[in-house]
């Protein structure tokens, strides 16, 4: 295409105009807003060049790529999809190469935030009627009418509007984040693993608009236990603090931010940089979040982290009464544990041991944490059907007649029949263990002499927690056996009465077993 006569007249009878920065766009990355100019002719790219060079907007220069070709614009493109303006002449190779250009760019690649100027020499080969009406093009300029003064005006408003689109994006995005984080968060049933999610998540939240590499954010969630704050998760710098005191390892000046913002009883921005994030439950439990090391929060940044931490304070409220529940319900159910054993007149501690023993196991042998937790809280009514033998049975000091042992025998089927109705997680598992613990992996146990795989899982695990307790404990009929001797006596019922994988797990990790038991002492 040829440049007309009047063409010679753009950008002329112009004062240079003084090209000052304006105030940061508060969404946009740091570097350069870019400009496509598509033309078949260098002299309009050099005169583009020449006109905006030095020219700022929000804070922010100009990059400049060219194309002279419709095929070299989609090659761009392609490479450079967060190219916010393009120039674009209609007539190069063929008459309608720059229409079919906005085609391709709205329809196929699906962009619809760059923001297109069409600029033609010739607007017989596109009448701007029809052009703005069959083409999603944001604007329409004859290069006769396209001073120097009209340029700048020219980008300075589609940048504006490209700047309003990507801050209805960006909080399209942030918001549609926070959606997915909550349902994420909302999903994790640990204050630990709780508050991980959260740190992740916040992370994730601020770096939608960034490079990765820019927003390599520090942080740790902390939760008032006894009048001090223990960190339960922590992320980059703070990491090796999990399960410590704040005041213990925070240096002074983190420490005394968390101060005031406890104090204060909100959560507090600091210089832009430095986020704590403070929550308090209805029943009066606070936690607290830190975060730093980001690019500068931007207005929007803390709308987001505000909206999400309010997710996070009901998330926050509703886990520690689920906790409170738990507690209350592990306490309940220890209680009637240890009843029954005191019944017995086996150790009370015994109950809490097998819990611990099962849980250990249960991880070891692969089950899922949150399975693994819930046999910690069903353990303790392994033994639910003693309430059925008589105290002359149950608590015989010497050996027991036929007719006993058999009656004694029944108890796992009289505490699975307590259990059984109930459709509690909790208690349905602790129906199986009570059905299941006296079975033998060889098939000569009892209550219905099931063996191997036959024996759910649960009762495997019972089995072995239960009775690697009751021979380290004294009992009416017979002493504490030492170490050594239950260790050997696992050996040698490997495969007969226990099942072979668990009880290397029991003996592979003895020491952790030990640990417990030193913990939850007679």
């Amino acid at each position: 295409m040829s440049i007309h006569a009047d063409d010679e007249l753009l950008f002329k009878d112009e004062a240079p105009q003084q090209k000052a920065p304006v105030e940061g766009c508060s969404l946009t990355m740091n570097g350069a807003w870019k400009v496509l100019v598509v033309d078949d002719e260098a002299e309009v790219h050099d005169v583009t060049r020449l006109v905006l060079s030095g020219f700022h907007y929000k804070g922010r220069p100009l990059q400049f790529f060219s194309a002279y070709t419709g095929q070299e614009a989609r090659e761009i493109l392609t490479a450079n999809p967060d190219i916010a303006v393009i120039l674009l002449d209609v007539v190069m190779e063929e008459n309608d190469t720059g229409l079919r250009l906005v085609q391709y760019i709205r329809e196929e690649m699906q962009n619809h935030f760059v923001r297109i100027i069409l600029r033609t020499g010739q607007p017989g080969q596109a009448p701007e009627e029809r052009v703005i009406v069959e083409y999603d093009i944001n604007d329409y300029k004859e290069k006769t009418e396209l001073t120097a003064q009209k340029l700048i005006t020219t980008i300075v408003s589609a940048l504006r509007t490209s700047c309003d689109i990507a801050t209805i994006e960006a909080n399209r995005r942030g918001l549609e984040k926070i959606i997915e984080a909550s349902e994420n968060i909302f999903e994790l049933q640990s204050l630990e693993k709780f508050s991980t999610g959260v740190l992740t998540q916040i992370t994730s939240i601020l770096a939608l608009h960034r490079n990765a590499v820019v927003c390599q954010a520090s942080g740790f969630a902390a939760v008032n236990h006894k009048g001090q704050f223990n960190i339960l998760a922590a992320t980059g710098d703070f990491q090796e603090y999990v399960r410590k005191n704040v005041e213990d390892v925070l240096p002074a000046e983190i420490h005394a931010l968390v101060v005031d913002a406890v104090q204060k009883r909100t959560s507090l921005f600091f210089n832009g940089k430095r986020y704590v994030g403070y929550f308090c439950s209805r029943n009066g439990s606070e936690s607290v979040i830190y975060l730093e090391g980001c690019a500068p929060l931007s207005d929007l940044d803390r709308q987001l982290v505000e909206i999400f931490f309010t997710n996070v304070s009901i998330a926050f409220d509703n886990l520690h009464l689920n906790k409170e529940v738990e507690d209350t319900q592990r306490e309940i159910i220890h209680t009637l544990g240890e009843t029954i054993e005191w019944r017995s007149h086996e150790t009370g501690n015994h109950v809490r041991r097998v819990a611990e023993y099962i849980y250990i196991l249960a991880l070891k042998y692969g089950l899922p944490e949150e399975e693994a937790r819930l046999l910690r809280l069903a353990a303790p009514m392994h033994d639910v059907g003693k309430l059925g033998i008589p105290d002359s049975v149950l608590n015989k000091p010497g050996l027991l007649t036929p007719e006993e042992l058999v009656l004694i025998q029944t108890h796992p089927s009289i505490g699975y029949e307590i259990l059984k109705s109930s459709q509690r997680p909790m208690l349905k598992a602790a129906a199986i263990i009570s059905l299941h613990h006296h079975e033998r992996y060889d098939g000569t146990g009892y209550p219905t002499g099931l063996g191997g795989e036959g024996i759910h899982v649960y009762g495997r695990l019972a089995a072995v927690a239960d009775v690697f307790d009751a021979l380290m404990s004294d009992r009416i009929y017979r002493p504490a056996w030492s170490v050594d001797q239950v260790t050997e006596h696992f050996g040698k019922e490997r495969g007969k009465h226990f099942d072979p994988s668990m009880t290397d797990i029991l003996l592979n990790n003895l020491d952790e077993f030990l640990t417990i038991r030193a913990v939850y002492k007679d």
